[in-house]
């Protein structure tokens, strides 16, 4: 009996301290912001205007902060070997949480050593999203030459920051 009791102490102690840890596990949560399709389409829209505006055939990806793709676009007449392309660009904004154009200067300057970075494509037009300070995605496009495509890149990337 005296054993039982002792156990039943245990569990209502170790419940309450449980309890206690998943609050403060709750508290120290911070607020991620999310992308969502709805944001992603938005900014995919303002690239295409961009791109539109110069008669310039591209193709647009979206990725979130996981690197997975969200939303592609490929506008009429643009190659299909841009597909994939703007999701590497997208993909290696995302990973690295800088614009491909890093890593296309590195080289361009001399720096090599980039080509072994995995997963790291050194051709502008990758741009990271950020929302109030976190990564919530990339832009990627492709169709162009790079630094066009990094003008259309930005034109979405902007929309994040417009008033």
């Amino acid at each position: 009996m005296n054993c039982l009791r002792q156990l039943l102490i245990l569990l209502v102690t170790l419940g309450f301290s449980l309890s206690a840890l998943g609050q403060s596990i709750s508290a120290d949560m911070g607020d991620k912001k999310a992308l969502t399709l709805t944001a992603a389409k938005k900014i995919a829209m303002a690239a295409e205007a961009e791109a539109a505006k110069n008669k310039w055939n591209v193709v647009i990806a979206i990725v979130d902060d996981g690197g997975h793709l969200v939303y592609l676009q490929r506008m009429d007449g643009t190659q299909t070997g841009s597909v994939d392309v703007a999701i590497s660009k997208a993909r290696t904004s995302q990973a690295f949480r800088r614009a491909t154009k890093v890593f296309e200067d590195a080289i361009a300057g001399g720096r090599t050593a980039i080509l072994g970075l995995d997963g790291a494509l050194p051709l502008e037009g990758g741009l990271p999203l950020m929302l109030s300070g976190q990564l919530i995605g990339a832009i990627g496009v492709s169709g162009v030459t790079s630094q066009q495509d990094g003008v259309i890149a930005k034109a979405g990337a902007d929309l994040l920051t417009a008033p």
